[in-house]
Parts: structure tokens; sequence; C-alpha cells
């Protein structure tokens, strides 16, 4: 994995105008502006940082499409072949956003129109989307209930832990990548992956329908292991959950997050000034000190005390996952029936 030295350079943009966040090419009348996202914190944090600062004052009506990722993922690529889409802009997953982009659904980003691309972080750029926020899906654990660190991903398949390891609904893909590896294959071995996921359903996983219903079942003690970003262990310690987070010895899952464009967006415009926004330093530095996400942007700026709480050191990175997107998006409808059939079958 590549290895991140950031030396943030100092924001300006919270005193930026809009003219100065948006080119004269992404200035418009007032127009509604339909982004398919998360609910939740999440879709509270973009309207109080992205939506209302700067997109209002620009002339947009944000619209919030709140769903899944499946169900989003499957609009942006079912609705590819229509003259015009439901969304202007697009939030998800990497994998997600690697299928759609692989079948041309969206449109190429850049400086010409997203300025701000120009200081995303090398090892994030792509052609069809821009990264909006990073971290990786680590074990996070009860500290005060779990007094050693999981080193291992074994730690996730321990009997002692019966009926108290809880995981996400909606990050099966990760979920998936972990019973491989934990089960002695590579992320891409689906037999083991069944064998793991096989052995949670004996250990009486319990299956939690969204992020924030696992943040809950790990506060009230319902819980005490999971399979989530560490972003959000450290968000939820903020709030008073005693959490910790390891990088097992075995890896983890990184956890990048992705914006586009729909070639068929009905607003276009008003698209290319939302990624542009995702990407400023202000929303960047919210995303990271609100949620624990690592910015993006060579210019977004945090504290030294907060990168030593959310960052991730030489070690650790090196021990990221490298997941093949292809083969994700090849497989995961199998890896989604495999997933449903053995715990909700």
């Amino acid at each position: 994995m590549t290895t991140i030295s950031r030396r943030a350079f100092l924001a300006s943009a919270a005193a930026a105008s809009a003219s100065t966040l948006f080119p004269t090419s992404l200035l418009a009348a007032s127009k509604d502006l339909v982004v398919g996202t998360w609910g939740g914190t999440f879709g509270d944090l973009l309207k109080e940082n992205v939506d209302k600062p700067i997109l209002t004052p620009a002339g947009y009506n944000v619209l919030q499409e709140i769903s899944g990722p499946v169900p989003r993922r499957t609009k942006l690529i079912s609705e590819r072949l229509q003259r015009k889409g439901s969304m202007d802009a697009a939030l998800l997953a990497d994998f997600d956003m690697h299928a759609a982009a692989k079948v041309g659904a969206l449109y190429e980003l850049d400086t010409s129109n997203v300025p701000n691309t120009a200081n995303i972080l090398p090892f994030l750029k792509k052609k069809n989307s821009v990264p909006l926020i990073y971290s990786a899906h680590a074990i996070v654990y009860r500290k005060d209930l779990i007094k050693t660190p999981p080193a291992s991903i074994a730690e996730l398949w321990n009997p002692k832990y019966k009926g108290k390891i809880g995981l996400s609904d909606f990050l099966y893909t990760t979920n998936m990548a972990y019973a491989a590896v934990g089960n002695g294959g590579k992320l891409t071995d689906m037999d083991a992956a069944k064998k793991g996921v096989e052995a949670w359903k004996e250990l009486d996983v319990k299956l939690l329908p969204s992020t924030e219903a696992v943040g809950n079942a790990l506060a009230s003690g319902d819980i005490w292991m999971t399979i989530i970003s560490a972003a959000r262990g450290y968000s939820w310690n903020k709030k008073g959950t005693d959490l910790g987070w390891v990088v097992s010895e075995e890896g983890a899952f990184p956890a990048v997050y992705e914006a586009a464009v729909p070639k068929n967006a009905r607003n276009p415009e008003a698209g290319f000034a939302y990624m542009n926004a995702l990407l400023t330093p202000s929303a960047q530095k919210a995303f990271a000190e609100r949620l624990g996400y690592l910015p993006t942007v060579s210019n977004g700026s945090i504290s030294p005390e907060l990168e030593k709480q959310i960052g991730f050191t030489e070690a650790e990175q090196n021990r990221l996952w490298i997941p093949d997107l292809d083969f994700i998006m090849e497989n995961q409808s199998s890896m989604l029936d495999t997933w449903n059939r053995v715990l909700k079958g």
C-alpha cells in the first residue's frame, strides 16, 4: 500500500466566497441538485458542511435521495440507458463506483469541470470519480469489555465472543473479504468466505441493518466487536463509548468512498459543482473532525493531534489489502446471495 505523508497546507476555504469556490463555468441559476447518498449522521454532515455553506449560496437547491448502497448502485447502472436519470451526483464505495464506471455510466472528471481535482492525493485519483473520504474497515471493539486488543482476525471467530459479534448488513463485501482471509484464503477465495460466514452463523453473529445500528449496539453492550471503519470507532468514541480499533496482523479492508456525476444527470453542471464542493478544505476538515475520515486532498488541513487519532502508521498502511475491484464487480451478486442465504436463511 502506498505510504502517505501529508504535511497539510493551511486551509483558507472557510473564508472563500462562492465565486472563489466555483469558477464562472460552474455557477448557475437556482436549480435542483439531486444527490444519491446515505442518510443519518452522514447525510446531516453533508447538509451542514457542503449543502448549506457552499452550494446554497451558489444558487443550488440540494435534494438528498437517501437509500442503501445496493439500490443506489443498481439505479445508477440500470438508468444509464435512459435519456435522463434520477441523480445529478451519486456517492458510493469505491468498488460500487468502479462497477458504474466500467459500464460507462459516469462523466470523466478533471480540472476542466471540477477544479479542485488538482488537489486530490495521487493514490486516490480516478478518472470517473472523486474521493470523498477514506479510512479502513478495521476491527472495532469495546475496550472496557475486551481487555486485550484483538490483534488477529481469528478473534472474530473466537467462541468466547458468541453472541457478542455484530456485523453491518450493507458491508457484506468487506465482511466476506474478512471471512475469506480469516479462514485460510485470499480476498478472492469465495469458498473460504462462505466457510467464515457459516462459522459466524454458528456463533450467533448479530446482523445489523445500518452503521448507526452497529454504533448503538456497541454503545449498549449488545455487541462487543465488529468490522467497521476506524473512522466510525473514532466518532463513537467521541460520543462516550469506550472503543478501540486495530488493523489486524493479517491486514484490513480499505474504506474509500467516492462521488461521481451520472452521464445522464438532469443537471450535470450542478453535479460538477457538488464534486468541487466535496473537495474543499472546509468540507474535508469537517469529515475528519466529525466522522474521523482522513482528508482526500493535499490542502485538507487537520491538526497533528487528530492525525494521530485517525491516521495510520506506515506499518498499518503497508498491511492494508488491495482489493481486486474487477473481481468484486463480477462476483458481487453471488457474494450477496451467499451472505443472505447463510445469515438470513
